[in-house]
């Protein structure tokens, strides 16, 4: 009983604590080669894992894994990184809480016999109303435009990666961490072809806080997480499993006001609670949903 609670924690801290490094990581390097660095270490923590395990894939697919990848892991790691040039860590983690929004919004256009809800149009809608208190400040002012592209940046991240995970549920014959190893290969090389056409390697100026924060990044955000994910899956079930969506920007948020010092507005908590409060909606009418096909 406690182990499953173990287990959610510790995905709500290395999911929520990637803001900080991320943050870390970009005021030294582009965003594209802090993508580039997270997908790599990524990919190959998790062929390490999966060799040591003994884990195979089922077959090749690689148009598929590469179209997922650009949506699921390309796109957004270097969106996350460069809308963080302009955003507070608490802010951005507010923002990737609206992953669940989209999710529900685009399951009708990617799964077969999905539809939403009346409880899960209400959680958009009030997930949305958060949005629009978040940025109360500088929508009323006009200013904070760069805050403001930096937000819309991080929301589109969102969508893709929603739209990736949606994607991800059409591939029922792998086991998750293979197919997480596989995405994240396929993006590794996306973002290291793209990263050396705009600035080659060998002309990054590496630091240790950079380095560190990119080993983290890929090590633990999309590596050992994963094995955790699929670990407590297999001990509560996926809808316990779920819940790490409202651990992350809480945590996200706490880590960024007790080490960043950060300051937020109350407007920017009471933000958060509305975000929390709108996935609650949703979780609580979730087991009234039809399951949807792929």
């Amino acid at each position: 009983m406690i182990k499953k609670y173990f287990y959610l924690l510790a995905i709500g801290l290395i999911w929520g604590s990637q803001f900080l490094f991320q943050q870390a990581a970009v005021n030294d390097l582009p965003p594209v080669w802090v993508g580039a660095g997270r997908a790599t270490v990524g990919a190959l923590t998790l062929i390490i894992l999966t060799t040591l395990f003994g884990m195979k894939s089922r077959g090749s697919r690689i148009s598929t894994f590469s179209f997922i990848a650009l949506l699921e892991a390309t796109i957004p790691f270097v969106l996350i990184a460069w809308g963080q040039q302009y955003l507070d860590t608490a802010v951005t983690a507010i923002l990737m809480g609206t992953i669940p929004f989209f999710t529900i919004v685009l399951s009708p256009l990617v799964l077969r016999g999905s539809r939403i809800t009346p409880a899960g149009m209400a959680s958009v809608v009030i997930g949305f109303c958060g949005l629009v208190l978040l940025f109360y400040p500088q929508l009323s002012s006009g200013t904070g435009h760069s805050s403001l592209l930096g937000a819309l940046a991080v929301v589109i991240a969102s969508g893709c990666f929603a739209t990736g995970l949606l994607l991800l549920k059409k591939i029922n014959d792998e086991h998750p961490i293979i197919v997480a190893r596989n995405v994240l290969t396929c993006s590794c090389v996306q973002l290291l072809v793209v990263a050396s056409l705009i600035q080659a390697p060998w002309t990054l100026e590496l630091t240790s806080a950079s380095t560190t924060s990119i080993l983290y990044l890929g090590v633990m955000c999309a590596g050992v997480v994963y094995f955790l994910y699929m670990a407590l899956i297999a001990q509560a079930g996926p809808v316990f499993a779920s819940m790490n969506n409202y651990l992350v920007p809480l945590i996200g948020v706490l880590l960024g006001a007790l080490i960043n010092h950060e300051v937020l507005p109350s407007t920017a908590w009471l933000a958060l609670g509305v975000i929390v409060a709108a996935l609650a909606i949703n979780q609580l009418f979730e087991k009234a949903a039809p399951k949807a096909t792929a």
